[in-house]
């Protein structure tokens, strides 16, 4: 009979055996044996120009004096993102350590243009700020599969989640657990008591909370499960809430279901419930929103058609740029306004098929009408977005983009973006133009 090394365990269901393959942690190979460090150089071009109402309370510019207000947002800046991610110590608990530093530098902006794309830092005159920076640490401990971090770090769920979709990540202060004990699943649980937007330079400006204008909670927790045991389907559960302004609720799934050689289906759904708890401090909130989108991949074409729809009389909102898994949320608009029901469609190709590796083209069209807003708490936090009835509005978005597959230059990419959004009044959201080319060179290795 074999006998069972501590790398292995034996489980008996059913009569059955079970050999579960070594933890996370038996492979660990020490602190500095399992180190890497990584030097991510972005170079962003943000320009967006509003058709009317631009000098309205809608642009960030908006507290400078009227006179000073712009129809023109426009910033130029290079990011420098530095992280360090130690290996874990060896032993039945293994320790380890990340740590990060993360600047900006102003390439071109003034103080009439700076603010609304968000890749600078302003000062309280509202002029871009020459130079930002900010940096962080999270200590770390890990048991078999199970490991929990705590400091500030990046987080990725559907109800909490650090954006990077400009110059400077997002990130987030708190404790995170994540295990992988059970085959084919994870298990989430956080607690945190503030996140830092993208723009920002210091820790103390409490959560980033994307439409309510509410006084804001002290805490945000979550739980959650992913699974990935049926081929081809990735679901997820997650459960969170906002310290005394809501309880969220989060069911997503994704199927590919392969229909010939080199054809697939794959259907994205995301559910979103929301409703108020404690002190309602963004007022009275029932919503759910959901959103599904069916794509279907042919060799180097994938062609894709999806729904939205918001019910509720406040917008679907979220902590964290990055929480919002929703399909019509796009470049420009979330297309989540009180009662909105949005369709899409969208076009992208792989150029790899036609012999050029890395170079990806992408279209898409969202449309969004039926938004009510004169059914929303009049002291809650959402009154002051304006919404009215019978909004409508559409956005259009194109982009290419291209990563070097080899040499000196190997996995430097430029992405283009040209963004347009058209509405009426009621949507309440700026009508707008945007192009903004994003440049990025990785580096990074082991110790």
């Amino acid at each position: 009979m074999k006998t069972l090394s501590t790398h292995t365990l034996l489980l008996a269901l059913g009569g059955q055996s079970l050999l579960a393959l070594a933890s996370e942690q038996d492979n660990a190979k020490g602190f500095v044996e399992d180190s890497q460090w990584s030097l991510l150089n972005r170079s962003v071009y943000d320009r967006r120009d509003y058709e009317h109402g631009a000098l309205s309370n809608g642009a960030r510019n908006a507290y400078k004096p009227r006179a000073q207000r712009s129809d023109l947002a426009e910033e130029w800046a290079y990011g420098l993102m530095a992280d360090f991610t130690s290996g874990y110590t060896r032993g039945t608990v293994g320790f380890g350590f990340d740590a990060h530093a993360y600047s900006g530098w102003e390439l071109d902006s003034g103080g009439g243009r700076a603010g609304k794309a968000r890749l600078l830092g302003v000062d309280n005159d509202g002029h871009p700020k020459d130079e930002y920076s900010r940096g962080g640490a999270v200590a770390k401990v890990r048991f078999s599969s199970t490991e929990l971090r705590f400091g500030e770090q990046r987080v990725k769920t559907p109800v909490f989640g650090s954006s990077d979709s400009r110059l400077l990540p997002e990130t987030a202060t708190g404790w995170l657990l994540t295990s992988r004990e059970l085959p084919a699943t994870t298990l989430y649980g956080g607690h945190f008591n503030e996140s830092t937007d993208r723009n920002a330079t210091s820790h103390d400006q409490g959560f980033v909370v994307n439409y309510s204008n509410g006084k804001q909670g002290d805490s945000f927790d979550l739980v959650g499960v992913r699974n990935t045991a049926l081929k081809g389907l990735n679901a997820s559960l997650f459960s969170a809430v906002y310290a005394d302004t809501w309880r969220q609720h989060y069911l997503g799934a994704v199927y590919t279901q392969p229909i010939a050689d080199g054809q697939d289906l794959t259907f994205d759904l995301n559910l979103y419930r929301t409703q108020d708890t404690g002190k309602a401090l963004s007022g009275r909130i029932d919503n759910t929103t959901w959103s599904f989108l069916t794509t279907y991949k042919a060799g180097s074409h994938s062609f894709g058609l999806g729904y939205q729809k918001v019910d509720g009389d406040t917008p679907y909102d979220y902590v964290t740029r990055g929480a919002i898994y929703l399909s019509n949320a796009v470049a420009l608009s979330d297309f989540n306004a009180p009662q909105e029901a949005s369709w899409q469609a969208r076009y992208d190709l792989n150029l790899a098929g036609y012999g050029i590796p890395g170079l990806t083209f992408g279209a898409l069209y969202v449309r969004g009408s039926g938004i009510d807003g004169s059914h929303m708490d009049p002291n809650g936090g959402y009154k002051w977005l304006g919404y009215g009835e019978g909004g409508k509005h559409w956005e259009r978005d194109l982009q290419a983009k291209y990563v070097v597959q080899s040499g000196a230059a190997k996995n430097l990419a430029f992405t283009l973006r040209h963004a347009v959004h058209r509405g009426n009044a009621a949507q309440a959201e700026l009508d707008a133009n945007q192009i903004r080319l994003a440049v990025e060179y990785p580096l990074g290795g082991k110790f």
